[in-house]
């Protein structure tokens, strides 16, 4: 009889190391950035326990997200990229906070959830293409970066792309209208 894996190494077995680096070390520098301009004694210690917190818990969340990439209806995956998984993590993150000391600033929790939803739509594009992907499905991360800058600007002109043809989409008839 096979014994069921643990929930530890069923987490692992997801975890993506490539998003846990890169993603600890972007989200600290945003939120030094944000309590740059905050007196507080604490901001230091927020500081901590974002890179230990996001340290122990990215490579996770972008598994989760890797995971969802595989989900049969593209919408519901995409939504469990984008929504779900930063969703959970903000939660998760903001509880984490509360319980080791003080809150974040208002300032400090705005910029990370902005972020993070930047992010998420970020590993929604490159995942779909492949890149910062592990297991057998992933490259090297020398590769990953070898395509970021092509990367970088086709999700940068995603957005006045997806404008520019709106009004096609718009005028275009649903599946439910009679085409006259």
């Amino acid at each position: 009889m096979r014994r069921p894996k643990s929930i530890l190494l069923q987490a692992m077995s997801c975890w993506n190391w490539k998003c846990a680096l890169l993603s600890a070390t972007i989200r600290s520098l945003v939120y030094i950035a944000a309590l740059a301009h905050d007196r507080l004694h604490s901001g230091p210690a927020i500081v901590a326990v974002e890179i230990a917190y996001v340290s122990a818990t990215a490579g996770l969340y972008a598994g989760l997200q890797q995971r969802a990439l595989a989900v049969r209806s593209r919408l519901l995956g995409n939504l469990l990229i984008v929504v779900g998984v930063p969703g959970l993590s903000q939660l998760l993150d903001w509880l984490t906070h509360r319980a080791v000391g003080p809150a974040a600033p208002p300032r400090a929790l705005l910029a990370v959830c902005i972020f993070t939803l930047i992010s998420a739509l970020f590993h929604l594009h490159v995942m779909r293409r492949g890149v910062f992907l592990t297991g057998p499905a992933g490259r090297s991360l020398a590769d990953d970066f070898r395509r970021m800058p092509r990367l970088i600007l086709g999700f940068l002109a995603a957005v006045p792309m997806a404008l520019a043809t709106l009004p096609q989409r718009l005028a275009r008839p649903t599946a439910s209208e009679p085409v006259l």
